[in-house]
């Protein structure tokens, strides 16, 4: 597959090489009912579907088939596109690109789904929906009451009807203003209550002298032992653990 130069009868060796500005122009044709400018920036944007196949080269999957996919997505993205929104084509073609070719490749994946599995999440989505028309919050001890099975059963039967979603996926759109998933997601390493403790220990660290503060650097962030700090810094080992616990010391009382 990887030694593959044409793919689906495309030499991709010589697609042709669009500018930004070439980019530009014809989408504004294409917009306006061009069919020649629609197919010379296809043609033009081939490149950037080949670039993101080539990730999927070591999946076992016919390139191109993988190459379709990609094309799909990217006349997908084609139509889809607002020119007002002043982003470049690319940036909001190729999540739609990478998303048809997940999709082809978990759609033609050997792993089914059994019917029986399926008829059983399509009957807790009927009692969810029984329950939520009574306003009531349809849990999931709820639901295997009402269906009179275990809750692993529930748990396993949605979660084998889901498919997987993209961090890419708009959840809200309005005015042009358009939501992700990803803007959703919280990272708790870098939260309010984190940020305030990196200060404080910025500021702490700050207050130390500059053999303390050396020590602490080559011991925590390049991990070496006392005994090669030692060796660099021209001190005993015992001045090295000494002056260690100084610095420990120095910033948890700043800190607390």
């Amino acid at each position: 597959m990887m030694q593959k130069v044409v793919i689906c009868g495309v030499d991709t060796s010589g697609l042709p090489r669009l500018t930004s500005k070439e980019n530009e122009e014809l989408m504004l044709r294409l917009k306006a009912g061009d069919e020649a400018a629609r197919e010379k920036f296809i043609v033009g944007n081939m490149r950037l579907v080949l670039s993101l196949v080539k990730r999927f080269w070591s999946k076992n999957a016919n390139a191109d088939d993988v190459f379709q996919a990609g094309c799909v997505g990217l006349i997908k993205a084609i139509d889809n596109f607002n020119t007002d929104f002043n982003v470049k084509f690319s940036t909001y073609a190729v999540p739609m690109i990478l998303g048809e070719i997940k999709r082809y490749l978990r759609d033609g994946n050997s792993l089914r789904v059994s019917r029986s599995i399926r008829d059983t999440a399509y009957r807790i989505l009927k009692v969810r929906e029984g329950i939520e028309e009574r306003d009531e919050e349809a849990t999931i001890e709820k639901i295997a009451a009402v269906m009179q099975v275990k809750e692993r059963e529930v748990v396993y039967a949605l979660d084998a009807i889901s498919d997987p979603v993209s961090l890419y996926d708009p959840v809200y759109n309005k005015s042009g203003d358009t939501l992700e998933l990803m803007d959703q997601l919280f990272d708790e390493s870098q939260s309010e209550s984190i940020w305030t403790e990196r200060v404080a220990l910025r500021e702490a660290m700050e207050k130390l002298d500059e053999r303390e503060k050396r020590i602490l650097l080559l011991r925590y962030y390049e991990g070496k032992t006392q005994t090669e700090i030692s060796a660099e810094v021209g001190i005993s080992q015992a001045q090295v653990s000494r002056l260690e616990k100084n610095a420990l010391g120095s910033i948890r009382k700043e800190i607390s």
